[in-house]
Protein backbone atom coordinates (compact mmCIF):
# COMPACT_ATOMS: atom_id res chain seq x y z
CA UNK A 1 0.00 0.00 0.00
CA UNK A 2 2.82 2.42 0.91
CA UNK A 3 4.59 1.68 -2.36
CA UNK A 4 1.39 2.28 -4.33
CA UNK A 5 0.81 5.61 -2.59
CA UNK A 6 4.34 6.86 -3.34
CA UNK A 7 4.00 5.76 -6.97
CA UNK A 8 0.71 7.64 -7.31
CA UNK A 9 2.26 10.77 -5.75
CA UNK A 10 5.19 10.55 -8.17
CA UNK A 11 2.86 10.39 -11.18
CA UNK A 12 0.77 13.33 -9.97
CA UNK A 13 3.91 15.30 -9.19
CA UNK A 14 5.32 14.90 -12.70
CA UNK A 15 1.95 15.77 -14.30
CA UNK A 16 1.71 18.90 -12.16
CA UNK A 17 5.26 19.95 -12.99
CA UNK A 18 4.53 19.59 -16.69
CA UNK A 19 1.66 22.08 -16.35
CA UNK A 20 3.73 24.46 -14.24
CA UNK A 21 6.58 24.62 -16.74
CA UNK A 22 4.44 25.99 -19.56
CA UNK A 23 4.59 29.73 -18.91
CA UNK A 24 7.51 32.03 -19.69
CA UNK A 25 9.44 34.16 -17.19
CA UNK A 26 10.26 37.81 -17.71
CA UNK A 27 13.63 37.38 -15.98
CA UNK A 28 15.08 34.89 -18.49
CA UNK A 29 17.89 36.52 -20.43
CA UNK A 30 17.71 36.29 -24.21
CA UNK A 31 21.41 35.47 -24.09
CA UNK A 32 20.63 32.00 -22.74
CA UNK A 33 18.80 29.30 -24.64
CA UNK A 34 16.13 27.88 -22.35
CA UNK A 35 15.97 24.08 -22.24
CA UNK A 36 13.40 23.29 -19.59
CA UNK A 37 14.19 20.79 -16.85
CA UNK A 38 11.07 18.62 -16.86
CA UNK A 39 10.50 18.75 -13.11
CA UNK A 40 11.51 22.41 -12.71
CA UNK A 41 9.37 25.51 -12.47
CA UNK A 42 9.71 28.22 -15.11
CA UNK A 43 10.78 31.03 -12.80
CA UNK A 44 10.31 32.76 -9.45
CA UNK A 45 6.82 33.68 -8.27
CA UNK A 46 6.41 35.87 -5.19
CA UNK A 47 3.05 36.28 -3.45
CA UNK A 48 3.94 37.82 -0.09
CA UNK A 49 6.80 39.40 1.74
CA UNK A 50 9.30 36.91 3.17
CA UNK A 51 8.76 35.69 5.80
CA UNK A 52 5.05 35.68 5.04
CA UNK A 53 2.14 35.44 7.49
CA UNK A 54 2.19 31.65 7.73
CA UNK A 55 5.98 31.59 8.25
CA UNK A 56 5.68 34.19 10.98
CA UNK A 57 2.95 32.19 12.68
CA UNK A 58 5.01 29.00 12.59
CA UNK A 59 8.12 30.81 13.82
CA UNK A 60 6.17 32.07 16.82
CA UNK A 61 4.86 28.56 17.47
CA UNK A 62 8.31 26.96 17.27
CA UNK A 63 9.79 29.78 19.32
CA UNK A 64 7.87 28.46 22.31
CA UNK A 65 9.75 25.17 21.91
CA UNK A 66 13.29 26.10 20.83
CA UNK A 67 15.54 28.93 19.68
CA UNK A 68 14.38 30.28 16.31
CA UNK A 69 16.92 33.08 15.95
CA UNK A 70 18.44 31.64 12.77
CA UNK A 71 15.22 30.68 10.96
CA UNK A 72 14.59 32.54 7.70
CA UNK A 73 11.18 31.10 6.80
CA UNK A 74 9.29 27.81 6.74
CA UNK A 75 9.24 25.72 3.57
CA UNK A 76 6.76 23.64 1.62
CA UNK A 77 9.05 20.86 0.45
CA UNK A 78 6.25 18.93 -1.24
CA UNK A 79 5.77 21.81 -3.69
CA UNK A 80 9.47 22.56 -4.18
CA UNK A 81 10.85 21.36 -7.51
CA UNK A 82 14.22 21.22 -9.19
CA UNK A 83 16.05 24.51 -8.63
CA UNK A 84 13.08 26.13 -6.88
CA UNK A 85 12.24 26.25 -3.19
CA UNK A 86 8.63 27.05 -2.23
CA UNK A 87 7.78 28.49 1.18
CA UNK A 88 4.63 27.92 3.23
CA UNK A 89 3.12 31.18 1.94
CA UNK A 90 3.39 30.04 -1.68
CA UNK A 91 6.47 32.08 -2.61
CA UNK A 92 8.62 30.32 -5.20
CA UNK A 93 12.32 31.17 -5.16
CA UNK A 94 15.21 30.19 -7.40
CA UNK A 95 17.41 28.56 -4.78
CA UNK A 96 21.09 29.43 -5.20
CA UNK A 97 21.88 28.46 -1.60
CA UNK A 98 20.41 24.90 -1.60
CA UNK A 99 20.30 24.19 2.13
CA UNK A 100 23.85 25.49 2.62
CA UNK A 101 25.20 23.74 -0.49
CA UNK A 102 23.73 20.34 0.32
CA UNK A 103 21.13 19.59 -2.40
CA UNK A 104 22.91 17.74 -5.25
CA UNK A 105 20.24 17.34 -7.95
CA UNK A 106 17.46 19.67 -6.87
CA UNK A 107 14.24 19.22 -4.96
CA UNK A 108 12.01 16.18 -5.49
CA UNK A 109 14.06 14.72 -8.32
CA UNK A 110 11.96 12.05 -10.12
CA UNK A 111 14.80 9.51 -9.95
CA UNK A 112 14.86 9.76 -6.16
CA UNK A 113 11.07 9.65 -5.84
CA UNK A 114 11.06 6.55 -8.02
CA UNK A 115 13.63 4.95 -5.75
CA UNK A 116 11.07 5.13 -2.96
CA UNK A 117 8.61 3.01 -4.95
CA UNK A 118 10.93 -0.01 -5.10
CA UNK A 119 9.68 -2.52 -2.49
CA UNK A 120 13.20 -3.94 -2.19
CA UNK A 121 14.26 -0.65 -0.58
CA UNK A 122 11.55 -0.43 2.05
CA UNK A 123 13.44 -2.21 4.84
CA UNK A 124 16.38 0.16 4.32
CA UNK A 125 14.13 3.15 4.96
CA UNK A 126 12.15 1.57 7.79
CA UNK A 127 15.07 0.14 9.78
CA UNK A 128 18.11 2.16 10.79
CA UNK A 129 20.83 -0.15 12.11
CA UNK A 130 23.73 0.58 14.43
CA UNK A 131 26.17 0.12 11.57
CA UNK A 132 29.28 -0.38 13.68
CA UNK A 133 27.95 -3.58 15.21
CA UNK A 134 24.95 -4.82 13.17
CA UNK A 135 25.20 -3.70 9.51
CA UNK A 136 22.76 -5.05 6.91
CA UNK A 137 23.75 -7.80 4.49
CA UNK A 138 23.99 -5.48 1.46
CA UNK A 139 26.02 -2.76 3.20
CA UNK A 140 29.42 -3.61 1.63
CA UNK A 141 27.88 -3.71 -1.84
CA UNK A 142 25.99 -0.45 -1.35
CA UNK A 143 29.10 1.33 -0.04
CA UNK A 144 31.05 0.08 -3.04
CA UNK A 145 28.28 1.16 -5.41
CA UNK A 146 27.97 4.63 -3.91
CA UNK A 147 30.88 6.09 -1.96
CA UNK A 148 33.75 3.95 -3.19
CA UNK A 149 32.76 4.60 -6.81
CA UNK A 150 33.82 8.22 -6.28
CA UNK A 151 36.71 7.65 -3.87
CA UNK A 152 39.48 10.26 -4.13
CA UNK A 153 42.78 9.24 -5.67
CA UNK A 154 44.86 6.92 -3.51
CA UNK A 155 42.01 5.87 -1.24
CA UNK A 156 40.09 2.60 -1.03
CA UNK A 157 38.69 2.96 2.48
CA UNK A 158 35.79 5.04 3.75
CA UNK A 159 34.27 5.52 7.19
CA UNK A 160 30.63 6.56 7.11
CA UNK A 161 29.22 9.10 9.55
CA UNK A 162 26.06 11.14 9.85
CA UNK A 163 27.11 14.76 9.26
CA UNK A 164 30.02 17.03 8.42
CA UNK A 165 30.99 17.87 11.99
CA UNK A 166 31.08 14.27 13.17
CA UNK A 167 32.97 13.35 10.00
CA UNK A 168 35.71 15.85 10.83
CA UNK A 169 35.61 15.07 14.54
CA UNK A 170 36.30 11.39 13.89
CA UNK A 171 38.84 12.17 11.18
CA UNK A 172 40.76 14.16 13.82
CA UNK A 173 40.58 11.17 16.15
CA UNK A 174 41.90 8.91 13.38
CA UNK A 175 44.86 11.24 12.86
CA UNK A 176 45.66 11.29 16.58
CA UNK A 177 45.43 7.48 16.83
CA UNK A 178 47.66 7.09 13.77
CA UNK A 179 50.20 9.58 15.13
CA UNK A 180 50.48 7.89 18.54
CA UNK A 181 50.65 4.38 17.09
CA UNK A 182 53.44 5.53 14.81
CA UNK A 183 55.22 7.22 17.73
CA UNK A 184 55.12 4.14 19.97
CA UNK A 185 56.20 1.87 17.11
CA UNK A 186 52.80 0.19 16.88
CA UNK A 187 53.41 -1.59 20.19
CA UNK A 188 50.70 -1.86 22.84
CA UNK A 189 50.01 1.22 24.96
CA UNK A 190 51.61 1.26 28.41
CA UNK A 191 49.76 0.84 31.69
CA UNK A 192 50.41 4.52 32.38
CA UNK A 193 48.69 5.45 29.14
CA UNK A 194 45.74 3.15 29.82
CA UNK A 195 45.23 4.47 33.35
CA UNK A 196 45.82 8.18 32.75
CA UNK A 197 43.45 8.46 29.79
CA UNK A 198 40.51 7.73 32.09
CA UNK A 199 41.15 10.94 34.03
CA UNK A 200 41.98 13.10 31.00
CA UNK A 201 45.69 13.22 31.76
CA UNK A 202 48.91 12.54 29.85
CA UNK A 203 50.38 10.28 28.68
CA UNK A 204 47.09 8.51 27.87
CA UNK A 205 45.53 11.78 26.70
CA UNK A 206 48.52 13.26 24.84
CA UNK A 207 48.91 16.96 24.24
CA UNK A 208 48.72 16.72 20.45
CA UNK A 209 47.32 19.37 18.11
CA UNK A 210 45.73 19.95 14.71
CA UNK A 211 46.92 22.90 12.62
CA UNK A 212 44.13 24.86 10.95
CA UNK A 213 43.77 28.16 9.11
CA UNK A 214 42.26 31.51 10.00
CA UNK A 215 38.95 31.79 8.17
CA UNK A 216 38.43 28.03 8.11
CA UNK A 217 35.23 26.29 9.12
CA UNK A 218 35.21 22.60 10.05
CA UNK A 219 32.19 22.27 12.30
CA UNK A 220 30.74 23.19 15.67
CA UNK A 221 31.52 20.15 17.82
CA UNK A 222 34.32 20.60 20.37
CA UNK A 223 37.29 19.32 18.39
CA UNK A 224 36.06 20.82 15.14
CA UNK A 225 35.35 24.14 16.82
CA UNK A 226 39.00 24.39 17.82
CA UNK A 227 39.80 24.45 14.08
CA UNK A 228 36.93 26.77 13.11
CA UNK A 229 37.85 30.45 12.79
CA UNK A 230 35.21 32.02 10.57
CA UNK A 231 32.72 33.81 12.85
CA UNK A 232 32.68 34.85 16.50
CA UNK A 233 29.14 33.51 16.99
CA UNK A 234 30.38 29.94 16.52
CA UNK A 235 33.05 30.13 19.21
CA UNK A 236 32.08 32.60 21.91
CA UNK A 237 31.90 31.18 25.49
CA UNK A 238 33.02 27.68 24.47
CA UNK A 239 36.32 26.32 25.90
CA UNK A 240 38.82 25.25 23.26
CA UNK A 241 42.24 23.70 22.67
CA UNK A 242 45.54 25.52 22.30
CA UNK A 243 46.12 24.48 18.69
CA UNK A 244 48.09 26.39 16.03
CA UNK A 245 46.27 28.64 13.56
CA UNK A 246 48.01 29.71 10.36
CA UNK A 247 47.12 32.54 8.00
CA UNK A 248 45.30 31.48 4.85
CA UNK A 249 46.38 33.30 1.67
CA UNK A 250 44.46 36.47 0.98
CA UNK A 251 44.66 36.66 -2.79
CA UNK A 252 44.29 39.86 -4.79
CA UNK A 253 42.00 39.96 -7.83
CA UNK A 254 42.06 39.83 -10.79
CA UNK A 255 44.56 36.99 -10.32
CA UNK A 256 46.39 37.61 -13.58
CA UNK A 257 47.26 41.15 -12.50
CA UNK A 258 48.70 40.12 -9.13
CA UNK A 259 50.70 36.99 -9.94
CA UNK A 260 53.83 38.11 -8.09
CA UNK A 261 52.00 39.49 -5.06
CA UNK A 262 49.85 36.38 -4.69
CA UNK A 263 52.84 34.07 -4.98
CA UNK A 264 54.55 36.05 -2.21
CA UNK A 265 51.43 35.85 -0.04
CA UNK A 266 51.20 32.08 -0.43
CA UNK A 267 54.91 31.68 0.31
CA UNK A 268 54.45 33.75 3.48
CA UNK A 269 51.58 31.53 4.65
CA UNK A 270 53.52 28.32 3.95
CA UNK A 271 56.49 29.66 5.89
CA UNK A 272 54.14 30.45 8.77
CA UNK A 273 52.78 26.89 8.70
CA UNK A 274 56.26 25.44 9.06
CA UNK A 275 57.12 27.89 11.82
CA UNK A 276 53.98 26.96 13.76
CA UNK A 277 54.68 23.23 13.44
CA UNK A 278 58.16 23.76 14.87
CA UNK A 279 56.93 26.06 17.65
CA UNK A 280 54.16 23.71 18.75
CA UNK A 281 56.58 20.80 18.80
CA UNK A 282 58.84 22.84 21.05
CA UNK A 283 55.84 23.65 23.26
CA UNK A 284 55.26 19.91 23.73
CA UNK A 285 52.12 19.93 21.59
CA UNK A 286 53.17 18.28 18.32
CA UNK A 287 51.00 18.80 15.24
CA UNK A 288 49.48 15.42 14.36
CA UNK A 289 47.60 16.74 11.34
CA UNK A 290 46.84 19.71 9.12
CA UNK A 291 43.23 20.36 8.09
CA UNK A 292 42.33 22.66 5.20
CA UNK A 293 39.38 23.41 2.91
CA UNK A 294 40.04 23.58 -0.85
CA UNK A 295 37.99 26.78 -0.76
CA UNK A 296 37.25 28.39 2.61
CA UNK A 297 33.50 28.54 2.25
CA UNK A 298 31.87 29.84 5.44
CA UNK A 299 34.91 32.04 6.01
CA UNK A 300 34.40 34.05 2.81
CA UNK A 301 35.06 31.81 -0.23
CA UNK A 302 38.79 32.26 0.06
CA UNK A 303 40.85 30.57 -2.66
CA UNK A 304 44.49 29.55 -2.99
CA UNK A 305 46.43 28.22 -5.97
CA UNK A 306 47.00 24.52 -6.68
CA UNK A 307 50.69 25.19 -6.06
CA UNK A 308 49.92 26.37 -2.53
CA UNK A 309 48.08 23.16 -1.69
CA UNK A 310 50.72 20.93 -3.28
CA UNK A 311 53.40 22.65 -1.20
CA UNK A 312 51.23 22.44 1.91
CA UNK A 313 50.96 18.71 1.37
CA UNK A 314 54.75 18.52 1.12
CA UNK A 315 55.09 20.42 4.39
CA UNK A 316 52.80 17.93 6.09
CA UNK A 317 54.82 15.02 4.71
CA UNK A 318 58.10 16.64 5.75
CA UNK A 319 57.00 17.07 9.36
CA UNK A 320 55.19 13.76 9.75
CA UNK A 321 51.71 15.30 9.96
CA UNK A 322 48.60 13.78 8.42
CA UNK A 323 47.10 15.89 5.62
CA UNK A 324 43.32 16.25 5.91
CA UNK A 325 41.32 17.90 3.12
CA UNK A 326 37.86 18.97 4.29
CA UNK A 327 35.52 18.64 1.29
CA UNK A 328 32.29 18.84 3.28
CA UNK A 329 31.09 21.83 1.26
CA UNK A 330 33.22 21.60 -1.89
CA UNK A 331 32.77 17.85 -2.57
CA UNK A 332 30.14 16.41 -4.89
CA UNK A 333 30.80 18.18 -8.18
CA UNK A 334 30.04 21.87 -7.58
CA UNK A 335 33.51 23.03 -8.68
CA UNK A 336 33.32 21.16 -12.00
CA UNK A 337 35.23 18.16 -10.66
CA UNK A 338 33.75 15.71 -8.20
CA UNK A 339 36.35 16.68 -5.59
CA UNK A 340 37.68 20.23 -5.52
CA UNK A 341 41.18 18.99 -4.65
CA UNK A 342 41.31 17.25 -8.04
CA UNK A 343 42.06 20.71 -9.45
CA UNK A 344 45.41 20.55 -7.63
CA UNK A 345 46.71 17.57 -9.67
CA UNK A 346 48.70 16.21 -6.72
CA UNK A 347 51.16 13.36 -7.15
CA UNK A 348 50.98 12.70 -3.40
CA UNK A 349 47.27 12.54 -2.46
CA UNK A 350 45.80 13.52 0.88
CA UNK A 351 45.69 11.16 3.84
CA UNK A 352 42.08 11.93 4.73
CA UNK A 353 39.23 13.55 2.76
CA UNK A 354 36.06 14.30 4.68
CA UNK A 355 32.66 14.81 3.08
CA UNK A 356 28.97 15.44 3.73
CA UNK A 357 26.33 17.82 2.31
CA UNK A 358 25.95 16.91 -1.41
CA UNK A 359 26.90 13.32 -0.62
CA UNK A 360 23.76 13.20 1.54
CA UNK A 361 25.40 11.58 4.55
CA UNK A 362 28.86 12.06 5.99
CA UNK A 363 32.19 10.40 6.57
CA UNK A 364 35.77 10.41 5.44
CA UNK A 365 37.95 8.55 2.96
CA UNK A 366 41.38 7.59 4.21
CA UNK A 367 44.63 5.83 3.41
CA UNK A 368 45.25 2.33 4.76
CA UNK A 369 47.64 3.56 7.45
CA UNK A 370 44.88 5.72 8.98
CA UNK A 371 42.79 2.64 9.74
CA UNK A 372 41.96 2.53 13.47
CA UNK A 373 43.71 -0.41 15.15
CA UNK A 374 40.70 -1.62 17.19
CA UNK A 375 36.93 -1.66 17.06
CA UNK A 376 35.02 1.03 18.95
CA UNK A 377 37.85 3.58 18.56
CA UNK A 378 35.98 5.28 15.71
CA UNK A 379 32.39 4.60 16.64
CA UNK A 380 28.92 5.90 17.42
CA UNK A 381 25.45 4.41 17.28
CA UNK A 382 24.47 5.19 13.70
CA UNK A 383 27.77 5.78 11.85
CA UNK A 384 25.82 6.93 8.84
CA UNK A 385 22.51 5.91 7.30
CA UNK A 386 22.15 3.11 4.70
CA UNK A 387 19.12 4.81 3.13
CA UNK A 388 21.34 7.77 2.21
CA UNK A 389 23.70 5.41 0.39
CA UNK A 390 20.75 4.27 -1.74
CA UNK A 391 19.96 7.87 -2.61
CA UNK A 392 23.61 8.70 -3.26
CA UNK A 393 24.01 5.79 -5.67
CA UNK A 394 21.05 7.12 -7.65
CA UNK A 395 22.36 10.70 -7.48
CA UNK A 396 25.64 9.47 -8.96
CA UNK A 397 23.73 7.69 -11.73
CA UNK A 398 21.97 10.98 -12.56
CA UNK A 399 25.25 12.91 -12.51
CA UNK A 400 26.82 10.46 -14.97
CA UNK A 401 23.76 10.01 -17.16
CA UNK A 402 23.12 13.73 -17.53
CA UNK A 403 26.80 14.78 -17.63
CA UNK A 404 26.14 17.18 -14.80
CA UNK A 405 29.78 17.99 -14.11
CA UNK A 406 30.03 19.31 -17.67
CA UNK A 407 26.83 21.26 -17.00
CA UNK A 408 28.42 22.76 -13.89
CA UNK A 409 31.37 23.99 -15.95
CA UNK A 410 29.06 25.61 -18.53
CA UNK A 411 26.65 27.22 -16.09
CA UNK A 412 29.52 28.19 -13.78
CA UNK A 413 31.21 30.04 -16.62
CA UNK A 414 27.99 31.93 -17.35
CA UNK A 415 27.56 32.75 -13.66
CA UNK A 416 31.14 33.94 -13.10
CA UNK A 417 31.25 35.95 -16.33
CA UNK A 418 28.00 37.57 -15.28
CA UNK A 419 29.48 38.47 -11.91
CA UNK A 420 32.51 39.97 -13.65
CA UNK A 421 30.17 42.13 -15.74
CA UNK A 422 28.15 43.21 -12.71
CA UNK A 423 31.20 44.22 -10.71
CA UNK A 424 32.37 46.26 -13.71
CA UNK A 425 28.95 47.89 -13.92
CA UNK A 426 28.71 48.48 -10.16
CA UNK A 427 32.34 48.96 -9.01
CA UNK A 428 31.30 50.86 -5.88
CA UNK A 429 29.25 47.87 -4.72
CA UNK A 430 30.90 44.64 -5.95
CA UNK A 431 34.49 43.40 -6.18
CA UNK A 432 36.66 40.25 -6.20
CA UNK A 433 34.28 37.97 -8.11
CA UNK A 434 35.76 34.48 -7.94
CA UNK A 435 34.87 30.83 -8.25
CA UNK A 436 35.33 27.33 -9.61
CA UNK A 437 32.39 25.80 -11.45
CA UNK A 438 29.24 27.15 -9.84
CA UNK A 439 30.99 27.48 -6.47
CA UNK A 440 31.24 31.26 -6.76
CA UNK A 441 31.29 34.37 -4.61
CA UNK A 442 31.61 38.12 -4.84
CA UNK A 443 32.45 40.75 -2.22
CA UNK A 444 30.08 43.58 -1.35
CA UNK A 445 31.37 46.94 -0.11
CA UNK A 446 30.21 46.32 3.47
CA UNK A 447 28.19 43.85 5.55
CA UNK A 448 25.15 46.14 5.79
CA UNK A 449 24.86 46.46 2.02
CA UNK A 450 25.47 42.72 1.57
CA UNK A 451 22.69 41.83 4.01
CA UNK A 452 20.31 44.29 2.36
CA UNK A 453 21.04 42.82 -1.09
CA UNK A 454 20.35 39.30 0.20
CA UNK A 455 16.93 40.39 1.47
CA UNK A 456 16.09 42.33 -1.69
CA UNK A 457 17.03 39.46 -4.02
CA UNK A 458 14.98 37.09 -1.86
CA UNK A 459 12.00 39.45 -2.15
CA UNK A 460 12.37 39.23 -5.93
CA UNK A 461 12.54 35.43 -5.87
CA UNK A 462 16.23 34.47 -5.63
CA UNK A 463 17.62 32.86 -2.51
CA UNK A 464 21.33 33.53 -1.86
CA UNK A 465 23.65 33.15 1.12
CA UNK A 466 26.30 35.25 2.77
CA UNK A 467 29.76 34.23 3.92
CA UNK A 468 32.79 35.88 5.44
CA UNK A 469 32.60 39.52 6.46
CA UNK A 470 30.73 40.87 3.45
CA UNK A 471 30.62 38.26 0.67
CA UNK A 472 27.71 36.69 -1.20
CA UNK A 473 28.12 33.00 -1.98
CA UNK A 474 26.42 31.12 -4.80
CA UNK A 475 25.66 27.42 -4.18
CA UNK A 476 23.22 26.09 -6.78
CA UNK A 477 22.40 22.43 -7.34
CA UNK A 478 24.23 20.50 -10.06
CA UNK A 479 21.14 20.78 -12.32
CA UNK A 480 21.54 24.58 -12.41
CA UNK A 481 21.77 25.63 -16.07
CA UNK A 482 22.89 28.68 -17.99
CA UNK A 483 19.37 30.09 -18.24
CA UNK A 484 19.06 29.82 -14.44
CA UNK A 485 22.25 31.86 -14.19
CA UNK A 486 20.69 34.57 -16.33
CA UNK A 487 17.50 34.62 -14.24
CA UNK A 488 19.71 35.16 -11.20
CA UNK A 489 21.95 37.75 -12.84
CA UNK A 490 19.03 39.80 -14.15
CA UNK A 491 17.38 39.95 -10.75
CA UNK A 492 20.70 40.70 -9.05
CA UNK A 493 21.24 43.51 -11.56
CA UNK A 494 17.86 45.02 -10.65
CA UNK A 495 18.78 44.90 -6.96
CA UNK A 496 22.25 46.36 -7.46
CA UNK A 497 20.74 49.27 -9.34
CA UNK A 498 18.92 50.14 -6.10
CA UNK A 499 22.17 50.03 -4.09
CA UNK A 500 24.60 52.08 -6.17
Amino acid sequence: MASSLISRQLTLSLQKNHRLSAAGCRYVSKAAAKTQVEYDYDGPLMKTAVPGPRSQELTKQLGEIQNVGAINFFCNYEESRGNYLVDVDGNRMLDIYTQISSIPIGYNHPALLKLMTNPNNLSTFVNRPALGILPPENFPDKITESLLSVAPSGMSRVQTMACGSCSNENAFKAMFIWYKNKERGYSSPSDAELNSCMINQAPGCPDLSILSFMGGFHGRTMGCLATTHSKVIHKLDVPSFDWPIASFPRLQYPLEEFTRENAQEEARCLEEVEDLIVRWRQKGKPVAGIVVEPIQAEGGDNHASPDFFRKLRSVARKHGCAFHVDEVQTGGGCTGKFWAHEHWAMDDPADIVSFSKKLLSGGYFYRDELQADKGYRIFNTWMGDPSKNLFLAEVLNVIRRENLLEEVVRSGKALLNGLYELQTQYPSVLSRARGQGTFCAVDVRDAETRDRILVQTRDKGVLLGGCGDSSIRFRPALIFKEYHAHILLNILNDVLAQNK
